[in-house]
């Protein structure tokens, strides 16, 4: 990487004021929880900035990947209406120095253009981008990274004749956790239970989800 690449800086925890936050929520996979999963949202007019759905390392249950800038107090409040959700299991919250992040941005840019101009590669080349599709009047490109990397290579692009750039939401991993199915593994083997109760894990909190 040289000097001229932007680098990610990760915010410092400030429990007054705003800073990025992670809320990572395990929940089944059940028609209509996204939606009032938001309404918690927008009753409260907070702006998502980004959300990713995705299968967990759990079979039958889903993650949820929301960030959202507010103050450490707001974040924890709704993590707790969040958890009211019947098909809800537990939500995390975290700072940009508690997780790994990344996002996937893609660029169209003139085919034309990048062939003709060296400068162009030796770009691509410093953001570390990589050609996902080549054709006679475009060429896309795929850079994974932080935000400030990819907005970057936006401003880098733009006199190359930049056709469209979209980026996606965030994925992230808790830097310090065994991981949720270790969680449900050891509350298992604990207090292995006759018949499974819808949203038996939450009345069970600290003791089973501290991670």
């Amino acid at each position: 990487m040289s000097n001229d690449t932007i680098k990610h800086i990760e915010s410092q925890p400030d429990y007054e004021g705003k800073q990025d936050f992670t809320i990572t929520v395990y929940a089944e996979d059940r028609v209509g929880l996204l939606n009032r999963i938001s309404i918690i949202f927008s009753k409260r007019k907070i702006n998502i900035d980004s959300l990713n759905t995705s299968p967990s390392e759990i079979a039958g249950i889903h993650r949820f990947t929301i960030l959202i800038n507010e103050s450490h107090e707001v974040v924890r409040k709704l993590a707790r209406q969040i958890e009211k959700q019947v098909e809800v299991l537990k939500v995390y919250f975290n700072t940009d120095s508690e997780v790994i992040w990344q996002e996937l941005a893609l660029y169209k840019v003139s085919t034309e253009e990048i062939t003709e101009k060296v400068t162009v590669e030796r770009l691509l080349r410093q953001y570390g981008a990589t050609a996902v599709v080549i054709r006679k009047d475009y060429t896309v490109f795929s850079v994974t990274g932080h935000k400030e990397e990819t907005d970057a290579l936006v401003k880098a692009l733009e006199p190359y004749e930049l056709i469209e750039f979209v980026r996606s939401a965030r994925v992230a991993i808790i830097k310090d956790s065994a991981g949720f199915h270790e969680k449900l593994k050891e509350f298992e083997a604990d207090e292995p239970g006759e018949e499974r109760i819808e949203n038996e894990f939450l009345d069970k909190g600290d003791k089973i989800f501290t991670m």
